[in-house]
């Protein structure tokens, strides 16, 4: 089994000392770079001054750490595809896979925020969920064939590379029809620059409805799920492997190609995570259910209760592995065993939670929970 780190970096009020934010997520990812865990990812959040979530440019951000670093995957969770041009999203990702020397795990979606939208672009109103989704697989296409061509060009409903009638002409450049119309003298194709340094880029996309959970699969992208319950996510898995299956000719193992998000504390007692984390925890709720209601934290055929309170009591049950280790073993166990899960992102970046108190959860997970899913000793996997 595969660990990582979602590293949702959050602060009320840290607006004076991002700084140190900085400092704190630099010393996290080295230790998990050094104590075998398999990746990190960084979100991408912009114009929160609330605090609830810190970085604006993952790959920025993974540039950072992948210079600190020597194993880790340094992954996007994610890059919001909707409000960068497909263009400069495609080399800045190529350019971040040459500094880390192939360690890059991409990872995208299609945007929650209309705050975000309004000011980035928008075309990526989530109010206007088609053309949302249009603007998303259109950038998709063209990344890809970015990275996988050595010139390239697209001409689709939104964008079109390059335009037509692009004059060319340049002695140290000469015309060929690799990436010219020879009788117009016109560019008709493009080189992104850098190329990737992994021939083939591992795309992964957050996903929750049945739509991208089956587009994502169709399309040979690995998922990555967050908020459900146990038993409501066994059904999204099986959507997944249903449809990759029959994309791909052959029978896709159930949880194959598929991370999953939980927000983990470790402590020496299960009062001891509910004191040091609860609240933290809880804010890191507050925020997202404000938007998406307490829907998707039920089970199959259950339906929230009027007046149900987005508590503590209501939330550990469902999907929060904080306890001692023992317990936090148990619940990742019910997770191989109901779900197959391959990959376990740990978020242990709760909103208002100290970083020491963090870092003594995080290391408690790496000596006490970690070996028992593991092979291989801590600081040489």
């Amino acid at each position: 089994m595969k660990f990582g780190i979602f590293a949702n970096l959050a602060g009320q009020g840290r607006h004076d000392e991002y700084y140190k934010v900085l400092d704190e997520a630099r010393e996290q990812a080295i230790y998990c770079d050094e104590n075998g865990y398999d990746s990190i990812w960084y979100t991408e959040h912009h114009f929160g001054h609330e605090g609830n979530e810190l970085i604006s440019n993952p790959i920025l951000m993974g540039a950072d750490i992948a210079a600190r670093t020597k194993n880790i995957r340094i992954g996007q969770a994610a890059n919001v595809a909707t409000f960068w041009h497909p263009l400069r999203l495609a080399e800045d990702i190529a350019m971040l896979d040459q500094l880390s020397k192939g360690r890059v795990e991409v990872g995208l979606a299609r945007g929650l925020y209309g705050r975000e939208a309004a000011n980035l672009n928008t075309l990526a109103d989530p109010a206007n969920q088609e053309q949302n989704r249009a603007l998303f697989e259109e950038t998709l296409e063209i990344l890809r064939k970015a990275w996988s061509n050595r010139f390239f060009s697209h001409q689709g409903d939104i964008y079109q590379f390059p335009p037509k009638g692009l004059k060319w002409s340049h002695p140290m450049s000469p015309s060929t029809p690799e990436f010219m119309d020879m009788e117009k003298g016109e560019i008709d194709k493009i080189s992104l620059m850098p190329r990737p340094y992994q021939q083939s880029l591992p795309l992964w996309q957050v996903i929750d409805s049945p739509r991208s959970i089956e587009m994502a699969a169709e399309n040979n992208i690995q998922g990555m799920f967050w908020m459900p319950t146990v038993k409501e996510l066994k059904g999204r898995f099986e959507l997944y492997r249903e449809r990759a299956s029959k994309s791909r000719g052959y029978e896709v193992p159930l949880g194959q190609g598929i991370a999953l998000v939980r927000d983990v504390y470790v402590a020496e007692t299960m009062e001891q995570a509910r004191q040091d984390a609860a609240e933290a925890v809880l804010n890191n709720y507050r925020w997202i259910c404000h938007w998406r209601g307490l829907g998707n934290l039920m089970d199959p055929g259950e339906t929230v209760k009027e007046g149900q309170e987005l508590n503590y009591e209501f939330l550990h049950p469902r999907n929060l592995l904080f306890g001692t280790p023992d317990y936090v073993a148990e619940k990742i166990q019910e997770l191989k065993e109901e779900l197959n899960l391959e990959t376990l992102l740990l978020w242990v970046n709760h909103n208002g939670l100290p970083h020491e108190k963090m870092m003594k959860s995080l290391k408690l997970f790496t000596e006490e929970v970690m070996p028992k899913f593991t092979e291989t000793k801590l600081g040489v996997m």
